[in-house]
């Protein structure tokens, strides 16, 4: 198992030792330092260039997003989850590219799926590396073995097959409803939270429509409008309207819209 060498950034002793305790649970989580402000955050990132920063926002001085811009220009910037303990901050979070965020006191599912989606990211990173790698041989070479060719190609396809969330963890009331992303009719987006539709159930889940994207295959999950993705493989029938929109219906008997912005979703059913 390869280790993903973590950075710990907060101006709070306390914080930096819970989110450590909890990162014991995960093998492939090496903590490599501890930062207690932005500036020992920017000169410990040049210098031992971690995969991942969880990153506290609200730092005297020289804040979390500080440090980001600070990185702007470097040849390697590490995956970055921004902890923080008001909400707020989310939207500006995911503008300076964070790959998820936390809101204090961290909780463990949460924690769970931030370490999941760097898994991902990172695989897909290696999956990036392995095709210019293949690249670079082939390029050199006037007829490449079949067995160097295979040895590269095998191992991309592994990691983008891990790169969507197969299911999705939904708490509430502290129930926790793992839901099969594939029983997912559609979801719609209300205000900060999700509703993830299966059959005639409705899950809540806090999460933005941005990042719900990033986590569902888009060959199966696309979105037909502003505020809805829908499964494709659970669409019936589709009916145009006279004004270039157009309408879904699914298994479920729900009839979506698919507005005009979306509408070359409606070609992959023709």
């Amino acid at each position: 198992m390869t280790s993903i060498r973590t950075l710990l950034v907060d101006d709070e002793p306390l914080a930096i030792r819970g989110l450590a305790i909890r990162l014991e649970n995960y093998a492939d989580i090496e903590i490599i330092g501890t930062c207690a402000n932005g500036r020992e955050a920017v000169k410990a990132i040049k210098e031992k260039k971690p995969d991942l920063v969880f990153l506290d926002i609200q730092m005297p001085g020289f804040d979390g997003f500080s440090v980001m811009r600070s990185l702007v220009g470097q040849a390697e910037i590490p995956l970055v989850v921004f902890v923080t303990a008001y909400d707020q901050y989310a939207l500006e979070a995911f503008e300076a590219h964070a790959l998820d965020y936390l809101l204090k006191p961290v909780d463990e599912d949460r924690l769970l799926e931030a370490v999941e989606r760097v898994r991902g990211a990172i695989n897909q990173r290696v999956a990036i590396e392995q095709n210019a790698r293949l690249v670079e041989l082939i390029e050199g070479m006037e007829t490449p073995p079949q067995e160097a060719l295979t040895a590269l190609l095998e191992k991309p396809q592994d990691y983008r097959e891990e790169r969507f969330d197969p299911h999705l963890r939904i708490k509430d009331r502290g129930h926790i409803t793992i839901v099969d992303v594939s029983d997912v009719d559609y979801i719609d987006a209300a205000g900060d939270y999700m509703c993830i539709h299966v059959d005639e159930k409705t899950h809540i889940l806090r999460e933005t429509m941005k990042t719900m994207e990033k986590r569902l295959d888009p060959k199966i999950f696309q979105r037909v409008h502003r505020s809805t993705i829908v499964n494709l493989d659970k669409v019936k029938e589709v009916r145009p309207h006279s004004n270039g929109e157009c309408f879904l219906t699914l298994s479920c008997g729900m009839e979506l819209k698919v507005s005009r912005s979306y509408k070359d979703v409606v070609g992959r059913f023709l």
